[in-house]
Formats: structure tokens, sequence, C-alpha cells
């Protein structure tokens, strides 16, 4: 049987203009095309446009789920590795469901419902949430140490993730509290903090002195990192950038 590339739009919710660009660039030829030029799939072709959108769902460029699709990897293997990564993705949701059910009970409890200090627990705030990380900046000007830290997070269990997250907030807490106190970015005992910060980026990738002050500039240039970091204390995205500056020139240049 053989689906029209109309119906095979209808049906994916892909558009048939989205679908002649993967036959122009070699990710998915129709099985033939009619006198009348439309393009028509056959199952082979739906089930490898199914791999393809389940990439996409992953970030992977067209570049690299061509390099995937034509590496001759088991089919069945391919799909199990996706619906690992899927059932990870719906855990993720699934915490980050309950994390905004907490906050919605505990302001509930508060008799205005604004006042945030009515939140018994603010690490708790956070759960869930995953480091922006400005994905295609970071790609982009680091491509070995972005594939290190996608395989390293991959490696996490849902459980892993949860505490690393505790951890990432709790520091942030830390770092606040430096922050509110005046203490200057170059007090030891904010670089010791630091260093404690730069141990655990060390889980995912081990950056250099530029990757370091590079990572540091984004939690301030990316909207996402600023807002997560802001929210604990207002500025703290530039003071801990301001900090892991001084720790990249002292300790990794």
């Amino acid at each position: 049987m053989a689906w029209s590339i109309a119906e095979v739009a209808r049906m994916s919710g892909v558009t048939s203009r989205t679908l002649r660009h993967y036959d122009e660039v070699g990710l998915l030829a129709p099985a033939w095309i009619g006198s009348n030029g439309h393009r028509y799939y056959e199952e082979a072709g739906l089930l490898r446009l199914q791999q393809i959108l389940l990439m996409r769902e992953l970030d992977l460029g067209l570049r690299e789920i061509r390099a995937v699709l034509d590496s001759q990897v088991d089919q069945v293997a391919v799909l199990r590795e996706h619906h690992r990564r899927l059932l990870r993705e719906r855990n993720r949701l699934e915490t980050l469901a309950r994390t905004v059910g907490r906050t919605i009970a505990e302001l509930e409890e508060g008799k205005d419902g604004n006042d945030m200090t009515k939140i018994n627990r603010p690490e708790n705030l956070f759960e869930g949430f995953e480091p922006a990380e400005a994905e295609a900046e970071v790609r982009e000007r680091w491509p070995q140490e972005w594939e290190q830290s996608r395989r390293a997070r991959e490696a996490m269990t849902a459980e892993d993730q949860e505490r690393w997250q505790r951890e990432v907030t709790a520091q942030m807490i830390r770092f606040a509290e430096f922050m509110v106190a005046g203490t200057p970015v170059a007090d030891p005992a904010v670089q010791a903090e630091v260093d404690v910060h730069y141990q655990g980026v060390c889980r995912f990738w081990t950056p250099n002195a530029v990757g370091y002050q590079g990572l540091a500039q984004t939690y301030v240039d990316d909207p996402q990192f600023r807002a997560n970091y802001d929210k604990i204390a207002d500025g703290l995205a530039g003071y801990l950038r301001d900090a892991m500056a001084v720790y990249a020139e002292a300790r990794l240049s």
C-alpha cells in the first residue's frame, strides 16, 4: 500500500514542503513519483519518517539524523533507545508537574496567594528543571564537550536527575547568601564554592578557562538560565558569572 504526500502530511503533521525538503537532502525519499509529479510513500517510508520525527524531538540535526539512519543499525534497537529516552522525559515532566502542583498547594495555603515567603522549601521550586545551556551556541562552539555532556546526562536515571537538580538549587541558594551578604566574588569562601561548582560541571564535561568563562556568560545571556538564577536573588546570574571568571583566571588559565 502507498500513500500520497498529502496523506502522509495529514497523518504525520509534517507539511508537504518539509517532506519535499527531506527528499532534497537525501533524508526521506518517496517510494516513487507518479506521472502527475506527486510523491508516494510506502510503509518503509512511514517508519523512517517516524524515526526522523523521534530524533527531531531529541533535538538532533538533520545531518545527524541521516548519519544514524544510514548506519544500518538494527531498527528495533534504535526504537528501543528512543523509547528509553521518551520514558526518561516522561519522568522529568512528571517531576515538573509535581513541582508546580506543590507550589500551587503551598501558595494556596497562604492567605493572599501571592506571598512567596509561604514557600516552605525554596529549593523545591526548581525540581525537574533542566539547564538551558544555550544549546545551539554550546553545540556550535564546543561540539565535543557538548556531546560528552549529552551522553553524561542520558546516562542519568530519573532519580539521579532529581538529586542533581536539588544539589544545583542548594548551591544557587548558597551563592545568593554570599551575594546578599556583600561578599566579594574573589573571597576565598566564594571561590571554594565556585570550585564545587566547577567539579560539578566536570561530571558532564571538562571546560578550560575559556570554556568555563563562556559557560559563565551564558548564565547572564540566556534568558532561561538568568531567570532561574534571578528567581533566587536578583542579580545572582551576574554575581556567579563574575565569580566564575575569577576562578577561571586564577585556576584554569
